[in-house]
């Protein structure tokens, strides 16, 4: 009798740490920005639902509830940043969580309602500027590229403002979180902006934008995980729509630019 009992509570234990991808249902749940990151889940849905997988998007208007959700198995997989901030966040909180899938680039570009191109830009003007780690880095390598300032270090991503060596023009910096960037724009000269929170509010980063990154920017979008479930069957369904031929067309059409395919 003890024997079955320990059997028995073996198994429910080992029921208990399943994760929702190892459930009979076959539905994802996966975290992502309302643009585009929702919008090309949106897209995949009736691809997915044709092989039987149900795919429940959850929205999140912030860069750090998506990955603690992820964590904490409120999500399966969550879809809506890079690399570089996915590590970052890793190292800060002390997660694992993995990127197993390039989606598309967003190029980061810079926008103003007061000035038409970047000569105009004034001496001591105000740059509002992403305050997390990776994007005030990477805002700050677009503006050294643009010749506005000089790193003391280019190679770091996660540069900040105290790490300008040289300003010329003396710029002052308003470090905001990403998600507020585009409803300071009256208050500042200039704002560098995701491309995510200028497609919500209707900028349009090809035309709009006074100076945007290369094509070729490694700040690639992916799709993030738990370790446990990367080589999980529906997951591995949702990276073959996530990186289809028809997903590349969506993009191609939608965005005309704004938003690029990186497979």
């Amino acid at each position: 009798m003890k024997k079955a009992l320990v059997i028995l509570l073996s198994i429910l234990v080992l029921f208990m740490g399943c994760s929702k991808l190892s459930k009979s249902e076959n539905k994802i749940v996966v975290g992502a920005t309302p643009v585009p990151h929702a919008e090309i889940l949106n897209f995949i849905k009736p691809k997915l639902e044709e092989k039987g997988i149900k795919l429940e998007i959850k929205e999140f208007t912030d860069y750090i509830t998506p990955n603690i959700a992820l964590n904490d198995k409120q999500l399966d997989a969550n879809f809506f940043q890079h690399v570089p901030y996915l590590e970052t966040f890793n190292k800060e909180k002390g997660m694992n969580l993995i990127a197993i899938a390039k989606v598309h680039v967003e190029p980061m570009g810079a926008y103003s309602i007061k000035y038409k191109n970047k000569d105009e830009i004034p001496n001591g003007a105000i740059i509002a500027i992403p305050n997390d780690a990776t994007n005030e880095g990477r805002a700050l390598l677009l503006l050294e590229k643009q010749g506005f300032i000089k790193l003391k270090d280019s190679t770091n991503l996660t540069s900040t403002p105290k790490d300008i060596i040289e300003n010329p023009k003396n710029l002052i910096f308003k470090e905001l979180e990403a998600a507020q960037l585009p409803r300071v724009l009256k208050d500042v000269d200039i704002a560098i902006i995701n491309t995510n929170y200028a497609l919500e509010a209707n900028l349009n980063p090809v035309k709009d934008s006074l100076f945007i990154e290369d094509k070729e920017s490694p700040y690639s979008n992916i799709l993030a995980v738990r370790p446990e479930d990367k080589d999980n069957p529906l997951i591995q369904e949702l990276i073959k729509a996530l990186q289809s031929e028809d997903v590349k067309k969506f993009i191609e059409e939608k965005y005309n630019g704004a938003v690029i395919p990186a497979f």
